[in-house]
């Protein structure tokens, strides 16, 4: 018999699909104090990872380099039952390589305007990217504990 748990689960596709659909991702990074520093985040899916860029003197960076424990939850839904989410415990990935942010950041931007390629974004968005591109850090989050749920299983 299986439990209410197993029932609203994803598979690893539908994981995949949840994470293409939406847009912003909350991060939680162990702040100083011991208390959770939490933001919320554009993000893309690289290698079924999710990857988002941000300024290289934020806290949530200063959180990160010292400790890259992190979790990621993506969720969506109004009513109780068409609740969805995916929760991922992981260790974040600090890329400070120039060629990677601005490959994450492009991919970022992209998808935050809805735009079908980042040279639709025009001359004047693509140079937006790459002079933010100087000042961030990509991250990738590589996960080792997944947690997901979707109510609408459960009608």
């Amino acid at each position: 018999m299986s439990s209410g748990r197993d029932q609203v689960k994803l598979s690893d596709e539908e994981v995949q699909t949840l994470l293409g659909e939406n847009l912003k991702v909350q991060v939680a990074a162990n702040g100083r104090d011991g208390f959770p520093h939490l933001t919320t985040l554009f993000y893309v899916v690289r290698d079924q990872r999710i990857a988002f860029w941000t300024y290289g003197r934020s806290q949530k960076i200063l959180n990160l380099d010292r400790d890259p424990r992190v979790t990621a939850l993506v969720e969506d839904g109004t009513d109780y039952f068409e609740l969805r989410g995916v929760s991922i415990e992981g260790r974040a990935e600090i890329v400070r390589d120039p060629d990677t942010i601005f490959e994450i950041g492009s991919a970022v931007a992209t998808r935050m305007v809805g735009a079908d390629s980042f040279e639709s974004l025009g001359e004047i968005g693509m140079q937006a990217v790459r002079k933010q591109a100087t000042k961030r850090v990509g991250v990738i989050v590589h996960p080792e504990r997944v947690a997901s749920w979707d109510h609408r299983k459960m009608t």
